[in-house]
């Protein structure tokens, strides 16, 4: 009988700095000639995964190393002035486009398809955005918008909506992938096994800077509860064999917005690690798996 191969999917949650795990991970997966058939990021996942469909393993840390001390790249200073604690026109331009550019001809020659999750703050509802490049201004938006975190950050115009962080409304998008008929999938979370979402102690603060938006308001007042309950589909996932779950194997020594060289690459470091040691396991779990067709 006719045999088919199941696609396999790559999800990136997000975490800002902790983010430099996923992005190691990554390396590994490309310096092994590791491919799957399509990727999605959250927020860090978006902004750091896109090297690894570009093929440039090392950039994510790259840049982060040399810019962690430029005030256009994080700093308070950038917030007071801009409204952006990470710099919109040097992270999301400046950087991509000439310090250290990234290889949208490679993007497009490898043809992954490669989707961001933004949330609009007008319905509190994800948004899923297939990049048709990693270097126009719209499409470096929409990385944008779904790595702009509240408070932090000011919303994102882009597509006719008005956006921030994926990361609010859906943080580890696993059932958009199964939805979109990859069954096989490998997710990438930046928090070990066991961690589960508080409440958010700043939602005094969030209600007012945002009470323009209530159901932006409501989706972060309730954004603990779905995660969880995401954690916990990933997990259930993981043991029926359709998904390999990548994670760190301890809390991350790592704020949102470390300045620390240390640090960074002590993330970093776990990252390649776990990958490493996992690099048996990651080849086993793609291997194609043929079944009759009923």
């Amino acid at each position: 009988m006719p045999q088919i191969q199941q696609k396999t999917g790559l999800v990136m949650e997000g975490g800002a700095m902790r983010g430099l795990f996923s992005a190691a991970v990554l390396d590994v997966l490309t310096e092994e000639n590791i491919n799957l058939d399509a990727m999605i990021g959250v927020s860090a996942g978006a902004t750091f995964g896109c090297n690894y469909i570009t093929h440039q393993p090392g950039r994510a840390l790259r840049y982060c190393l040399r810019y962690r001390l430029d005030p256009r790249f994080c700093s308070v200073f950038s917030l007071l002035l801009t409204g952006d604690m990470f710099g919109a026109e040097f992270c999301y331009h400046t950087l991509p486009e000439k310090l250290d550019p990234i290889d949208n001809q490679a993007f497009l020659e490898r043809g992954i398809p490669f989707y961001v999750v933004a949330t609009d703050v007008n319905t509190g509802k994800a948004v899923y955005h297939l990049c048709r490049d990693v270097i126009s201004k719209d499409e470096l938006e929409w990385i944008r918008a779904s790595a702009s975190m509240p408070l932090a950050s000011r919303i994102v115009k882009v597509g006719g909506r008005e956006m921030l962080d994926g990361g609010i409304s859906d943080s580890v998008p696993l059932k958009y992938f199964e939805y979109k008929g990859f069954r096989k999938n490998v997710v990438v979370l930046t928090q070990p096994e066991g961690y589960r979402k508080q409440p958010n102690s700043m939602m005094p603060l969030i209600r007012k800077v945002y009470r323009k938006y209530p159901a932006l308001i409501e989706a972060m007042q309730r954004r603990h509860l779905l995660y969880n309950r995401q954690i916990e589909y990933v997990e259930q996932a993981a043991k029926r064999g359709d998904v390999l779950i990548i994670r760190p194997p301890e809390i991350l020594p790592v704020s949102h917005t470390s300045h620390s060289a240390a640090k960074l690459k002590k993330v970093y470091a776990y990252g390649r690690e776990t990958a490493i040691r996992m690099l048996p396991e990651i080849r086993s779990f793609l291997e194609t798996k043929e079944r009759e067709r009923l």
